[in-house]
């Protein structure tokens, strides 16, 4: 097949999207398809695919970047159109940012409740805001364009919010990269790590991997670690991402666990933390299906997620982990980290969570999302017919 990918950036250190698509381009490539990748910018290190890259240069309106791609799209006689939510003219839409409204609804509720009514009349005169809505509008509007959605939240959100047809929705789930994440590739990592972290061998580690904080849940985490501390549970918490990191060293200074949390900034490997932890934990208000819940089970960590992260379809409650119904139940939270003290159990769900990923994986991933595709070309054929 002729198959054309579409994203802002083709560049895999910017985020999770661009990390996957690069990867699913490469898979397209080795099965035999010719791949154009329609973008504004390309990474260096993918001159080296064999694809065929389009370069849109930087486009500031969000609407004249869509107008650009359409019209560099319909220059190409391409099977099939793929994007990943910068423009509208594709057979097959799949937004990993999630649904737009339900994103600016979820941030606006985290604000304190006087407050919320100001922040949605500053988004209803926003005009970065609006023009970010009619171009999902715009998408939604297609009658021939599939959406792919990572998880059934997703799916839902996109009826509710947009009201996009049930019939023209799939759900794929992430994968991961069940090689790259794994026990194996943790363990010669661990004792280093924790010696360079001064954590002592009884110490039970957690991980959380974020870079926006209070969407993420940290202030959460983080009054639940206090909590736990003060029952003397052995906990620390590794916190991986982020910036402008001293005033959130402050407030668990004032909260009583700056010895008991780590903030590690920014880095572009996760796996000497999760090789340190003994169980990951993201506490999430907002994600479509986070790929941080699946790396954390492939290295056998058990996981504590929430409801509000798709990712959290494919675990069963104390099995592979815990899944909170409210992200900002503190103490929820705190009793389900001091489960965990009990080696036995992490063990286990360490294993199961592992048996977990092993079914999702990437590979399967990419396979279950190009099966999609025969929907959106057998019913192009059958309307030719």
């Amino acid at each position: 097949m002729k198959i054309g990918l579409v994203i802002d950036t083709f560049n895999p250190q910017r985020g999770g999207a661009e990390s996957w698509t690069v990867q699913y381009a490469a898979h397209l490539i080795r099965h035999g398809h010719e791949v154009h990748v329609t973008a504004q910018e390309f990474a260096p290190t993918t001159a080296r695919m064999d694809c065929v890259p389009h370069r849109l240069g930087r486009i500031r309106s969000l609407t004249d970047r869509a107008k650009a791609a359409e019209e560099t799209l319909r220059t190409l006689k391409l099977d099939l159109i793929h994007d990943m939510g910068m423009g509208w003219h594709c057979d097959v839409l799949q937004p990993h940012g999630g649904c737009f409204r339900a994103v600016v609804e979820h941030k606006t509720r985290l604000m304190p409740l006087l407050l919320r009514p100001i922040k949605r009349l500053a988004n209803a005169f926003s005009s970065r805001q609006r023009e970010r809505d009619a171009l999902v509008v715009r998408q939604c509007e297609s009658k021939k364009t599939l959406l792919l959605a990572l998880s059934r939240k997703i799916a839902e959100e996109f009826q509710q919010w947009y009201g996009f047809p049930q019939e023209r929705i799939r759900v794929v789930h992430n994968g991961v990269d069940s090689e790259r994440y794994s026990p194996e590739a943790c363990e010669p990592h661990r004792e280093a790590v924790r010696a360079r972290l001064g954590l002592s061998p009884e110490t039970v580690v957690g991980v959380v991997v974020a870079h926006n904080f209070i969407l993420k849940g940290v202030p959460s985490l983080m009054k639940a670690l206090a909590a736990a501390t003060r029952r003397g549970a052995p906990l620390h918490i590794l916190v991986v991402g982020g910036a402008r990191l001293m005033p959130w060293r402050r407030y668990a200074d004032l909260l009583g666990v700056g010895d008991r949390i780590s903030f590690l900034g920014s880095h572009s490997d996760a796996i000497p933390f999760y090789a340190a932890s003994d169980f990951l934990v993201l506490p999430s208000y907002y994600d479509s299906c986070s790929l941080v819940l699946l790396e954390g089970a492939a290295c056998g960590l058990p996981v504590i997620g929430t409801r509000q992260n798709g990712a959290s379809e494919m675990f069963a409650e104390g099995i592979e982990g815990y899944t909170l119904d409210d992200p900002g139940n503190s103490a929820a939270l705190a009793d389900r980290m001091e489960r965990l003290l009990d080696r036995d159990l992490r063990e286990k769900m360490g294993a199961a969570a592992r048996q977990l990923a092993l079914r999702h994986t990437l590979t399967r991933n990419f396979e279950n999302i190009f099966a999609t595709y025969a929907d959106v070309v057998g019913r192009e054929t059958r309307k030719a017919a």
